[in-house]
Parts: structure tokens; sequence; C-alpha cells
């Protein structure tokens, strides 16, 4: 059974494959709010989607209903569209989704299905983490991937995490056992941020996708709701003495220590992963 929805089937050569998800994957709404940029300025088109029925707890991710026009009713499901861009005529399939409740594997396989049925160059993987970083510095961004072409460049390093993993792991395991490359990159969020998007941590996956892909990509619009975002969130903070020390603090150590762009290891993602449930059990 095909869980895919076809739209259309693009003419393409050899695209880039870029994913994101909400979910845990997804510290300060980063990852998507990346895509979701991506694909505004490069007006990709939606050419497919999966069906969220098998993937899903309903009671967990549920639809919502909104009104058309203040008459018409809308059930909107959980959506994984996949969108289709030509920035500076090159092929780029841009893929947004949820992270699934079920069936990991036999989603991964229909996102790999698209990918192998494309020739696809790369599978690239966005995500990031809630970590000890300061909301004034630029987010640290690393570079990963397990194939050996990728691994002969400098700025890429080598995959040695142990620990829990959300669906952008399972994925890039499942691409290697195909033989696509594959390439994931993880931004460093602040965590003593309330839930929302970040802004910042996205310029950062932006600029982190430009420069090692040699992307087209404009990232004015986002610097521009950076610097806005910044200064709300340090005006906000000003009126907290206790948190701006303790923004201090971690200014201080994020400039002495050398490791602040480095992957997660698994204590630092078992507390996000506290973190990520208490959030969504307070919403």
């Amino acid at each position: 059974m095909s869980h895919l929805e076809w739209v259309f089937r693009p003419e393409v050569a050899r695209p880039l494959v870029i994913c994101a998800f909400a979910g845990w994957n997804d510290g300060g709404e980063a990852a998507t709010t990346t895509v979701r940029y991506l694909k505004d300025q490069w007006g990709a088109r939606r050419f497919a989607g999966l069906d969220p029925e098998e993937f899903y707890d309903f009671q967990v991710h549920r639809p919502t209903v909104r009104l058309l026009d203040g008459i018409t009713r809308r059930v909107d499901w959980p959506s994984n569209d996949l969108f289709h861009a030509q920035p500076g005529g090159r092929d780029v399939v841009l893929f947004l989704g949820v992270e699934p409740n079920t069936r990991w594997r036999t989603y991964c396989d229909a996102i790999l299905r698209v990918a192998s049925e494309f020739d696809a160059e790369a599978l690239v993987t966005l995500g990031a983490f809630l970590a000890d970083v300061p909301h004034t510095m630029a987010a640290p961004v690393s570079a990963a991937s397990a194939d050996p072409d990728w691994l002969e460049r400098p700025e890429i390093e080598p995959v040695r995490y142990e620990g829990p993993t959300g669906i952008t792991g399972v994925l890039n395991d499942a691409a290697a056992n195909v033989g696509l490359a594959a390439v994931s990159l993880w931004a460093a969020a602040p965590h003593y941020l309330p839930t929302g998007t970040n802004p910042r941590v996205a310029l950062a996956l932006l600029e982190a996708l430009r420069d090692l892909f040699g992307l087209e990509v404009d990232t004015a619009d986002m610097a521009r709701a950076a610097v806005v975002w910044q200064r709300q969130v340090s005006e906000a903070i000003e009126e907290d003495g206790n948190l701006q020390d303790y923004v201090r603090r971690l200014e201080e150590a994020s400039s002495e220590r050398g490791d602040v762009g480095r992957l997660p290891d698994a204590d630092d993602l078992a507390a996000e992963v506290e973190r990520y449930l208490r959030d969504r059990d307070d919403g």
C-alpha cells in the first residue's frame, strides 16, 4: 500500500531533499521555520503528501477545525507535504512534516521512495535542540554525516551520537541503509525561553544550508526578524534580574568553551525529552 498521495510528478534532476519535522526535533520551531521560509522564498509547489491516517494518534496530534469564509467548516489533519523548487536552476525537494507517533520505518520508507524515484543527490535533515546557550549570541550549528564522501569535508563531523533519537535519526539511518548520502544539521536553541518560533536559530540553519550546499538563499527577511525578536526577548528579560544574570553567565561560558556547537549527547537529549513533554502537557 502506498501512503503517498501525488498531486503531480515534477520533472527533476538529482535534487537535494531537505526535511524538517515539527515536534521533538524542532526546538524553537527552527527547523520547520527554515523549510517554510525556503518554500515561500523559492515559490515551491506542493506535489505530494503522506496520508496521516497510519502514522498518528489523533488524541495526541488532534486535527483542528476552522471556518472558510465564515461558513464552511474544514478539518485540518497533521500534514506531511513535499514541495519542489528550483533556486538558481537547481532542483530541490522540501519535506515539511510532523514527527509521527507510529510506524516510523514505514513513514521513512515513503520519504525515501520519493528520493529514490528522483535519484536524489543527498538527503538533508534539519533539527534544533534545547541547550545552555544564550539568545544574544549566534546559534551554533553542527553538520554530521556517516557518508564517507561527505566526511572528507572538514566542516562535517562523523556521527558518534548514542542515545534517544527522533525521526531525523531514524530517517538518516534508513537513508544510509539504501545507499543515499545523508547529512544532518542541528542548531542549538536557548532552553530558558518559552515555546515559540526562534528566528535567530532558523537564521543559523538557513546560513548553514546556504554555505554547505551552495544554495541560492536570501536570508535578509529572516535576519531582520531575528533582530526584532532578540530585542523583544532582551527587553522582557531585563525585567527579571535572576534571568538576566543567568543569561550573562551563559554568555561567559559560551565564550570560553569550544563545544557549544556540538551535537547533543544522551544527557542533553534526555533533558530535552523531559522539557518537551512537560511543555506539551502544560499546553
